[in-house]
């Protein structure tokens, strides 16, 4: 299989996944959670309920999405000290290969937004899937730092950083679509400027 042809099916995938959000999240701020079946979800997405399954294994992680993932060149490259050598930068390089689909905007976000906050066990699992990515990364900086960088101060840089994304999202809503830099490129930006704080 060439690359190309992989690269493909991978943007296929992940515009599927998207869609199949979408509606979940149009859904939700519509019905309620408990107002529509994964057999109407499905319909609305216009896939099959076994693809809807090959995506998602709940209603819950069909509202909140597809759990971007880092691959593993990508962690073995960071814990070896890269791309850059600079912690925050690397930081930043990773959460950029995290977020950047290409395919969210203003409008996209503030719907998945708006749909967590009008159901608490959607809040509730979100947090839950952030705080397991966190700590995740946490993991990756003691790795790449040794005993010299603890946990606790791995897990308070995510912690930064998880207030970091949230700040960067109410900026990035904000923002006209047609002109708007890209998600990863706000969240990038937003970043750097609380780094600058403490400088």
């Amino acid at each position: 299989m060439t690359e190309t042809k992989t690269s493909t099916q991978g943007e296929r995938r992940r515009h599927t996944a998207a869609s199949i959000t979408s509606c979940a999240q149009k859904l939700v701020v519509a019905r309620g959670l408990d107002g529509f079946t994964l057999e109407e979800l499905a319909e609305q997405a216009g896939v099959s309920r076994r693809t809807l399954f090959n995506y998602f294994p709940g209603k819950l992680d069909a509202v909140v999405g597809q759990k971007p993932e880092l691959g593993t060149d990508d962690m073995a490259e960071f814990v070896a000290g890269g791309p850059t050598g600079d912690l925050i930068e690397d930081v930043i390089a990773m959460t950029r290969r995290l977020v950047d689909t290409g395919e969210l905007t203003p409008a996209e976000l503030s719907r998945a937004r708006q749909t967590l906050a009008a159901e608490p066990r959607l809040a509730m699992y979100a947090h839950e899937r952030l705080g397991h990515d966190c700590a995740h990364l946490a993991d990756l900086v003691v790795q790449r730092h040794g005993p010299q960088f603890d946990r606790h101060r791995a897990e308070l840089l995510m912690q930064v950083l998880a207030c970091t994304l949230d700040v960067a999202l109410s900026r990035f809503i904000v923002l006209d679509e047609d002109a708007a830099p890209s998600w990863a490129d706000v969240l990038a930006d937003t970043i750097r400027e609380v780094r600058g704080l403490f400088r």
